[in-house]
């Protein structure tokens, strides 16, 4: 999953600032990357008060991911691409909607939870089962949509549930080639080839689909 970077008006209690440091800081540089040093400096606050909250960096790791699905979990609840009637149209609205939130520096658009399971899956296994939950529970959040618009048009397949996890591969694999070509429109390219495949599994007509990606 990604969202904007939403900073809050307020610095908040040690520990969220915390949170939020490690999610910014870790779509930058990485979990390796990022010491605690790092966090506590961009955190504004001591060591001591890092170790107060988390016995250690792992402990941050995993309590990074919890905060991230908190946060994503209620910014797309209230993203616009609930409010059209048909399902198909929320599941295309869905895709539109994460195209228009890749924008500015890459490591303000990509997901946390996505680096944090890519480079920690063996290593800090507690992190990336954290990480997991918020990638798939984020997926498990168009299965309605996905089939409704399946049943509304007697599509027999792809089965909801696999579906939906597609839609993670095209946006953490828009996410890897971004941060590989160092490009931002790399990612919304990935996003533009699942709008069109959701269209031809829907048999949309042609003008429909070449008027939707431009």
């Amino acid at each position: 999953m990604s969202r904007p970077t939403i900073h809050a008006p307020e610095r908040g209690d040690a520990r969220t600032r915390l949170l939020d440091a490690a999610r910014d800081l870790i779509r930058e540089r990485g979990y390796a990357g990022t010491s605690i040093d790092d966090l506590c400096r961009s955190a504004g606050v001591s060591k001591g008060a890092f170790f107060h909250h988390f016995a250690h960096k792992l402990a941050l790791g995993v309590a990074a991911a919890w905060h991230w699905a908190e946060t994503t979990t209620a910014f797309f609840a209230a993203a616009p691409y609930h409010a059209p009637a048909d399902p198909l149209d929320r599941v295309l609205a869905y895709i539109a909607f994460r195209r228009s939130i890749i924008a500015g520096p890459i490591p303000g658009f990509v997901c946390l939870v996505g680096t944090l399971a890519s480079e920690v899956y063996v290593t800090g296994p507690a992190i990336r089962d954290a990480a997991a939950l918020s990638i798939f529970g984020h997926a498990a959040t168009l299965e309605a949509d996905i089939a409704a618009a399946m049943a509304e048009r007697s599509i027999a397949s792809p089965e909801p549930a696999s579906l939906a996890r597609y839609f993670q591969v095209a946006l953490q694999g828009g996410f890897i080639l971004a941060k590989a070509g160092n490009e931002a429109a790399l990612a919304r390219e990935a996003l533009d080839h699942l709008d069109r495949y959701i269209r031809l599994l829907f048999n949309l007509p042609l003008e429909t689909r070449h008027a939707a990606t431009h």
